[in-house]
């Protein structure tokens, strides 16, 4: 397990019969040189102790969220910062509900609310607890949420049942936690541009041309790609959006400097054209304010097409090219003439008629059309982070299938 060499796991303890087993889980990950950092919660301590953890991870363990004895470093801050990953392992139902609702009411729930990492659950508890529809609900929340879920495995419970709901063996955990680096550091070596947002096409200083885009579900699939370790570049038109951590940013108005700035950043493994550019410029720009009864006597000229120059550059094509598509009928037809037109890998579609996705919209559903397959690929109804998750995970293991 190389990939777990030098990395830094906060692993939070949770109440139940499965916590002796975190002790197992915790020489696995030392054995490989992980550096581990340990929260025990309140109904924990019940199981296990501070000292048999402390033993094994050679840290300090952390039980309470306000500690006298560290007055001057607030730990849920520190501990989400400093770890790679957040392990909660195993997770009760309890806790999972907590998670769920976003309740602040220990350490452990503090740090992951707190936290900018990825968060993996490794549940485990009693089989009717886990098929029960609440504890269903608040998973598939949690994963909406962008948490990670290890297991249960099925298997003979220690209060004598059997069913779904066994923890996962401290292997395999490690094992799936080596290969969420292993995949994070194969993905180093990918570069992904992006562009998102509208642009506008200037027609005196108080006037322009423009198309409507939020630019969300762009910065979303970039925050998403810097996460999963790609060296990301995001172009963008103007928002009002955060750019994301450690995206590198490129700032841009009109067509013309969005096309320059994509140029100058080729080549990259994967390029996104995810922005609304507009179709149309003036072909002067007066700097002056035209008085109303001038505007009749605009002349505009085409934009360049920056999806098809890309697509279609002989020298700094990306390995995979894709174009959004926002359209409001005819999705299918639209989607395949434009991915041939363009030349590109993959069209994505979504239906900006439907008032609860697409345009200034939390929520998207997409349809991948790819070339040389009649196969349509459905991302369905989401938040448009969860969208972003779906699409960068299913670009990263097609780039890593090929090389």
């Amino acid at each position: 397990m190389k990939n777990l060499i030098n990395k830094k796991i906060l692993l939070v303890i949770c109440g139940g019969i499965a916590a002796y087993k975190s002790l197992e889980l915790i020489r696995i990950l030392k054995k490989n040189k992980c550096q581990i950092k340990t929260i025990l919660t309140k109904s924990a301590l019940e199981f296990i102790t501070p000292l048999s953890v402390s033993s094994l991870s050679n840290e300090k363990v952390y039980t309470d969220l306000f500690d006298f004895q560290n007055e001057t470093e607030m730990d849920h801050i520190s501990l989400s910062r400093w770890a790679d990953l957040i392990l909660f392992a195993p997770a009760t139902a309890n806790k999972i509900a907590q998670l769920t609702y976003g309740l602040a009411e220990d350490l452990a729930t503090t740090v992951a609310l707190a936290s900018n990492k990825d968060i993996f659950l490794s549940p485990a508890m009693n089989v009717r607890m886990w098929e029960n529809k609440v504890t269903k609900k608040n998973l598939n929340k949690l994963v909406n949420f962008n948490y990670k879920i290890i297991g249960p495995e099925i298997g003979e419970m220690a209060c004598g049942e059997y069913g779904a709901g066994k923890f996962s063996d401290p292997l395999k955990i490690a094992n799936i936690i080596n290969e969420y680096f292993k995949n994070l550091e194969i993905n180093k070596k990918f570069k992904a541009l992006i562009t998102a947002g509208p642009t506008r096409e200037y027609i005196d200083p108080v006037r322009y041309i423009t198309n409507r885009s939020s630019g969300k579900q762009g910065y979303a699939i970039a925050n998403e790609f810097q996460k999963n370790g790609f060296h990301t570049t995001l172009i963008s038109g103007p928002t009002n959006l955060q750019p994301p951590d450690g995206v590198e940013i490129i700032n841009v108005n009109s067509a013309d400097e969005m096309y320059e700035r994509t140029i100058e950043n080729l080549p990259v493994d994967v390029a996104i054209f995810a922005a609304a550019v507009s179709d149309f410029k003036m072909k002067e720009i007066n700097y002056e304010k035209i008085k109303k009864e001038s505007l009749k006597n605009l002349e505009i000229e085409k934009n360049k097409d920056i999806l098809d120059l890309t697509s279609k550059h002989n020298s700094l094509r990306p390995k995979l090219v894709i174009g959004f598509a926002a359209e409001t009928n005819n999705i299918e037809e639209n989607s395949r003439k434009k991915l041939n037109e363009k030349s590109c890998d993959w069209i994505i579609a979504n239906d900006v008629s439907n008032k609860k996705i697409g345009f200034d919209s939390e929520f998207n559903e997409l349809k991948i059309f790819k070339k040389n397959t009649s196969n349509i690929q459905n991302i369905s109804f989401n938040t448009k982070e969860m969208i972003a998750k779906t699409l960068v995970e299913k670009i990263s293991n097609e780039l890593r299938a090929n090389g």
